[in-house]
């Protein structure tokens, strides 16, 4: 049986490493991973939030309509569209003058949507609203793809893997939009550095005796999956962070 085959559609190419290290922990075996975007032949999408919105606004746009139907999906098991929970504070006019007249004339859903955090939890549903006004659906096909949204950003998930328990940033991370620079101001020798092709790792390498993944997260420890009724929610030092799997999508993986 050939590995299963996963389209992420991200931020940015440090989001890809560190949700793939993400699904290693998580699925019971390997897979291949591509990403669709950011895309280097296309460089007109852009990255960050702004490049999801144009993957998607294009997705909505091709002749199939929908993703289930899409046949440039078709090779692939699963489709992962991920985004950033601070997005909930931006505006449209941030991407531009031309993104926001783009808002108004497809009716997508109003940003800023950000809710008080906590629970972080509604705002990551009010964005999924946002995102599937986007594509132009209701909702997303339910065993073919996904939403993640880290809360607040990935580097959130960065800090819950790599930080020691206790340390003073992980006491609010979910809800601090600020957590990337604040990583940017630790002691050089706990900072997390780039090695090797766009890898993160944690400095010092090693915080015990725990298995690191490819993205320098600890795959035994703070990032684990735990049931929540019928899905797999990927769960750092046991708060939530959205990026259900549910029993199904695993079990056809």
């Amino acid at each position: 049986m050939s590995d299963p085959r996963i389209a992420l559609v991200a931020e940015g190419p440090i989001d890809y490493e560190v949700i793939h290290a993400a699904l290693r922990a998580v699925l019971p075996r390997p897979f291949v991973m591509t990403l669709l975007q950011p895309e280097v032949t296309r460089p007109e999408m852009g990255r960050g939030w702004g490049g999801v919105l144009k993957w998607c606004h294009a997705a909505r746009q091709r002749p199939a309509g929908t993703l289930e139907s899409d046949p440039t999906l078709s090779g692939f098991d699963l489709l992962i569209i991920h985004l950033d929970v601070d997005v909930a504070g931006f505006r449209y006019v941030d991407c531009g003058p031309e993104v926001e007249a783009m808002a108004n004339e497809w009716n997508w859903a109003p940003l800023p949507c950000q809710q008080p955090c906590p629970p972080v939890s509604a705002s990551c549903f009010r964005l999924e609203t946002v995102l599937n006004s986007w594509l132009g659906q209701e909702a997303l096909p339910s065993h073919q793809a996904l939403y993640c949204l880290p809360a607040q950003c990935s580097g959130t998930w960065l800090a819950a893997a790599v930080l020691p328990a206790g340390h003073a940033l992980l006491a609010t991370a979910e809800c601090n939009a600020g957590i990337e620079s604040a990583l940017a101001l630790l002691p050089k020798n706990q900072r997390i550095r780039i090695t090797g092709p766009g890898i993160p790792r944690a400095r010092p390498a090693d915080h015990g005796a725990m298995g690191q993944s490819q993205a320098g997260l600890h795959s035994g420890s703070v990032l684990r999956a735990t049931p929540a009724s019928d899905n797999r929610r990927m769960t750092f030092a046991g708060r939530f962070l959205d990026c259900p799997l549910s029993s199904q999508q695993i079990a056809g993986l």
